[in-house]
């Protein structure tokens, strides 16, 4: 069992979200779905939690009601090998809704934040201050003007 699992607060979109993450990401799996029985918070036979995978990492997306939005204080990083895959990410979390933002992360449909962001960049940032200016003034990071930057 995994040490430490995030937990993702929905408001009646839990299964949705877990599917549509399970639909992005090639290396995932949809788990468990439970449901509210008589005399909890939300009615009957509603989805209370979906458990799903991507890349080894469980998740579980939790209906709990409108209480509670995410916020870009928490995010998760995508690292990227490619503009190929840095171009795939960025479109399939925007559709249906998502929004751009800016220096590599976007906001789901459902108001996650991601940050996709290519494999070198540590490296590429190293090389020169120059990387972090260009990066600033992106939305969707370009591996080739990042490393024009570095040189």
């Amino acid at each position: 069992m995994q040490k430490i699992t995030p937990f993702l607060w929905f408001d009646n979109q839990a299964e949705e979200a877990a599917k549509f993450y399970v639909s992005v990401f090639k290396n995932s799996k949809m788990g468990a779905v439970s449901r509210y029985g008589d005399g909890m918070p939300l009615p009957k036979g509603t989805v209370m939690t979906a458990a799903f995978e991507i890349e080894g990492q469980p998740y579980v997306a939790l209906n709990g009601g409108p209480e509670y939005k995410f916020t870009p204080a928490v995010s998760f990083v995508i690292n990227c090998d490619t503009q190929k895959e840095i171009d795939y990410y960025w479109d399939k979390l925007i559709s249906g809704g998502g929004e751009e933002v800016q220096c590599g992360w976007v906001k789901d449909k459902y108001g996650l934040s991601w940050q996709i962001v290519p494999t070198q960049l540590p490296e590429l940032v190293k090389k020169s201050n120059k990387v972090m200016e260009a990066l600033l003034h992106m939305r969707k990071l370009d591996i080739a003007a990042l490393e024009r930057a570095a040189a």
